[in-house]
């Protein structure tokens, strides 16, 4: 008899087939999560169980152009508690209070919190190495040392207010730091302890580590070498003249590439909330606009010969003392005025009345867009944090007396670094180049070139041969004129002074100047580009003839080792005035005899060294330009 219907069976059948589909799956499930998504669920797993311990990676290097650490990191390790595994918190405490010397209360509050795993901030962050090594020494349970850096300056704070400096977390706050944070910064490496809810650490379960990768290093255009040169000067300056801040810059004047940048005072990166905001906010090359002074008169002597209207040589030019424009009464600095010149002469003395003589040939709408062409009145694309773009007259506020007053540098305002692109060009046969710092990006690994920075040539502003009778009257000014005390022997300085009044709630401040020098070597042939400007200095007279020009010669004359710039036989001869030390070019001794010497007279004491009967060495050498009451030392031997 049958017991079991036709559609029971049916059902059964299905029922089985259901089972074994429902199997078939589950084996599917548990193959596809032990062995497809088993790393995936792992990781998981453990990002649920895992307390990690920071190892922080580096922060990129900052390198000079030779390729010399400017900023690295130290090691400055930073301590953690796990609360669930040492339920002793007094005895941590009182062990962590007594090697770091610091608030036991303060301490034994962070290690009360109710997390999992607690920072030891700012008590026991960024430790010295010697007291991580201490405390760890004690075996401690549930304390850990991370690895933590802070920033680290070998040099000191030579070129602090361009660097500019980190926070806490090692983010960049100010200057390079802060513009190249992204690069600079790195992501963290870590000791992965792994632990039940509870913070205790799982049995049969291995810690593991995370990787890290460092920052990219920043190689800068900057020397080290000249920047020491640089900031030697400023700082001599700032006590010397007890001004209120100096700036100074150093260019390549063919690549655009920045070799120097300083501003002071300065002050330590590590130590950045001992000083006014202003100080460390403000890098002042490209920060700083003012009226340039006579420094300008280079823009718009070299639009001038240029667009030909001034033969340099022939065109004559009487100065009064004084031009009238529009009613107003324009002087020059020398008031009884410098009478009848050409115009090279006029960019000697720097004569207002001749330049305004030149700006009114060029006309209103020629000089104002040279002035465009050089690059005022816009920022210079240096990339550099905190640049300004200056102020220039409008088009429709261009009236006549604005025109005469820009001629000479007057009534309008531009940054240090838009003068040293402009005037590179001036001097370079011609070309507009982007000024930069950053040469190149590398990998903090391996090195490897991420990014390269290229010369940017912008414009060709004017040619080589206007480059050529600019770069000669310059030199002449070095030589014959208001530049004269930055003129060193053989090495061809050219350049120009300025000396600039300070205005204040739209007001010329008595007594308030700033004097600056603009100058280059050699004149035939630039290789160097140097500009100082000194804030109100108050112990010597206010002109950038007296202060500025010998701070930039003695740069000069320091830095021509580096870039191989020689001493040249064909130079303008210094002229000399009232007040100045003469000075002697001194022959060949080498090769004579004693007795040849003695019986002539010259001018500088002679003191001997040595036996024998023939001059074997000299210093200084032949041909040296020394002071007349200078000493010459005679080598004898045989």
């Amino acid at each position: 008899m049958k017991w079991v219907s036709t559609n029971s069976k049916k059902r059964l059948t299905w029922i089985a087939i259901a089972l074994v589909l429902y199997g078939v799956a589950i084996f599917v499930k548990l193959l596809s999560v032990q062995v497809v998504q088993y790393k995936e669920l792992s990781t998981l797993a453990k990002e649920n169980w895992d307390r990690e311990i920071p190892f922080h990676a580096q922060r990129g290097e900052i390198i000079d152009r030779n390729e010399e650490v400017i900023v690295t990191n130290e090691l400055a390790p930073t301590l953690y508690f796990m609360p669930a595994q040492n339920e002793d918190k007094e005895q941590v405490a009182d062990a962590i209070a007594n090697v770091l010397n610091k608030d036991r209360a303060k301490i034994l509050k962070r290690l009360q919190q109710r997390i999992s795993l607690v920072k030891i901030q700012p008590e026991a962050k960024n430790i010295s190495y010697e007291q991580a090594e201490t405390i760890q020494q004690l075996q401690i349970p549930g304390l850990y040392s991370g690895v933590d850096y802070v920033r680290s300056y070998p040099h000191g704070n030579l070129l602090a207010r361009f660097l500019g400096f980190t926070g806490v977390d090692n983010q960049g706050l100010a200057g390079i730091e802060y513009e190249y944070d992204k690069l600079l910064d790195s992501s963290d490496a870590a000791i992965r302890l792994f632990t039940d809810a509870k913070g205790k650490a799982l049995e049969h379960v291995d810690d593991e580590w995370k990787d890290g990768k460092d920052g990219a290093t920043i190689q800068l255009t900057i020397d080290l070498n000249l920047q020491k040169i640089v900031e030697r000067e400023l700082s001599q300056a700032m006590l010397e003249y007890d001004a209120d801040q100096a700036l100074a810059m150093a260019m390549n004047p063919n690549t655009g590439e920045i070799l120097a940048l300083a501003s002071f005072p300065t002050y330590d990166p590590t130590n950045f909330a001992e000083v006014e905001p202003s100080i460390y906010n403000r890098n002042l090359p490209v920060f700083m606009s003012y009226e340039p002074g006579s420094t300008f008169k280079i823009i718009t002597l070299s639009a001038a010969i240029e667009e030909g209207v001034v033969d340099m040589e022939h065109d004559h030019f009487h100065d009064a003392g004084y031009t009238m424009v529009e009613g107003a009464r324009l002087r020059c600095w020398k008031r009884e005025g410098h009478k009848h010149q050409n115009f090279y002469e006029v960019v000697q003395n720097s004569c207002n009345p001749g330049f305004v003589e030149l700006g009114q040939r060029l006309g209103p709408t020629k000089l104002l867009d040279y002035i465009h062409r050089f690059g005022f009145g816009q920022k210079t694309g240096s990339n550099i944090a905190g640049e300004s773009s200056g102020i220039l007259f409008s088009k429709e506020a261009f009236g006549p007396v604005e025109q005469a007053t820009t001629s000479f540098g007057q009534g309008i305002s531009v940054t240090p670094i838009q003068q040293m692109q402009a005037v590179a060009a001036v001097i370079n046969g011609g070309t507009l180049y982007q000024p930069y710092t950053v040469s190149k990006i590398l990998d903090g690994k391996t090195d490897e070139v991420l990014m390269e920075q290229k010369p940017v040539a912008k414009a060709q502003v004017i040619s080589e041969e206007t480059s050529e009778q600019v770069r000669h009257a310059l030199e002449l000014v070095v030589a014959n004129g208001s530049g004269r005390q930055a003129f060193r022997d053989g090495l061809r300085i050219a350049g120009k002074t300025g000396t600039a009044q300070k205005v204040e709630n739209s007001r010329y401040k008595e007594g308030d100047y700033i004097v600056s020098f603009i100058g280059f070597a050699p004149a035939n042939d630039p290789e160097i580009l140097v500009y100082v400007a000194i804030d109100h200095p108050k112990s010597a007279l206010q002109f950038g003839s007296v202060i500025a020009a010998p701070i930039v010669g003695r740069i000069i004359e320091d830095a021509a080792p580096l870039y191989n710039i020689e001493k040249q036989e064909n130079q303008i001869n210094r002229s000399y005035v009232w007040g100045d030390e003469l000075t002697e070019h001194i022959p060949s001794f080498i090769g004579l005899k004693k007795e040849e010497i003695i019986t002539n007279l010259y001018p500088y004491k002679i003191e001997w060294h040595g036996e024998g009967n023939e001059i074997v060495q000299q210093i200084p050498l032949p041909n040296s330009e020394i002071l007349q009451n200078d000493i010459v030392h005679l080598y004898l031997g045989n």
